[in-house]
């Protein structure tokens, strides 16, 4: 297919009609901020309402809906690369990214694409803040933090880590103790806990499914721990917390599409 022809008549036309597209050195400085946790910047840009001033907007759509939709996910796709490039996990990022265009994908108009577009720069950036804010780790604990988050939903072993990463259980063990202030199996055991309090919260998966999908050894196990970290049954904790955020996101699990069901390794 060639499309030379039709390239340079779009060229002619956008040339004669002026439209310019906005300079890089913002879309840059914007990501940078988002980045390296810049709240406030973050903050006023949206306030500006800067993603959806027409001014400088590429046109990726004759329509104006979907020309929003489009541009919602090139700076989404951005944003997630810059924030793994500055230190998110790739996982985490990446189901981010991918939790947030599926709710674009619901939205009905430009002004509820806008908000949503807010949100989640601010939530990246905020999180980005965390980890500008927290110790800088080294590569083998940064990787290894990697391989948990993308693996939560198995029985994580320290070996299995260990041999992940070539390296020692004992020397690992005591490289992450070090570096992160607790130790490997707690930290797993944390992120655990944090991903079945999101899944009670905001998805209707009933409690033996996320004890299987976390990987306990049982639904009763799931409970003790469950209880002894956040001083609350399960049931409980979706009694006072489902969906109590994000109402406009009740249709869609705050974990992604994830298939449930017993993946114990």
């Amino acid at each position: 297919m060639d499309l030379t022809k039709d390239w340079y008549r779009s060229e002619f036309i956008n040339h004669e009609l002026l439209e310019e597209h906005r300079t890089l050195e913002k879309e840059l400085s914007f990501y940078d901020a988002i980045v390296n946790g810049d709240i406030d910047f973050v903050t006023q840009n949206c306030d500006e309402k800067a993603f959806v001033n027409p001014e400088g907007m590429g046109k990726l759509s004759e329509d104006p809906l979907q020309n929003i939709r489009y541009h919602f996910v090139v700076t989404t796709a951005m944003i997630t690369r810059y924030c793994v490039h500055g230190g998110m996990e790739q996982e985490k990022a990446y189901s981010l990214s991918d939790f947030y265009i599926l709710k674009m994908d619901s939205c009905k108009s430009i002004q509820e694409i806008s908000k949503l577009h807010d949100t989640m720069c601010i939530d990246m950036c905020k999180q980005m803040n965390i980890i500008r804010n927290s110790q800088i780790l080294s590569k083998p604990i940064v990787l290894c933090i990697d391989y948990i988050y993308s693996h939560i939903h198995y029985r994580i072993t320290i070996k299995e880590l260990a041999d992940h990463l070539h390296l020692s259980e004992s020397y690992l063990s005591k490289l992450f103790s070090k570096e992160m202030g607790i130790s490997l199996s707690q930290y797993i055991l944390d992120l655990k806990i944090e991903k079945a309090k999101n899944l009670l919260q905001y998805s209707e998966y009933n409690i033996v499914d996320i004890a299987n999908y976390l990987s306990f050894s049982s639904q009763s196990h799931f409970i003790q721990v469950f209880q002894k970290k956040t001083g609350l049954t399960p049931h409980k904790y979706r009694t006072q917390n489902f969906r109590q955020e994000w109402q406009q996101m009740a249709q869609l699990s705050a974990t992604g599409s994830a298939v449930f069901g017993s993946q114990k390794s």
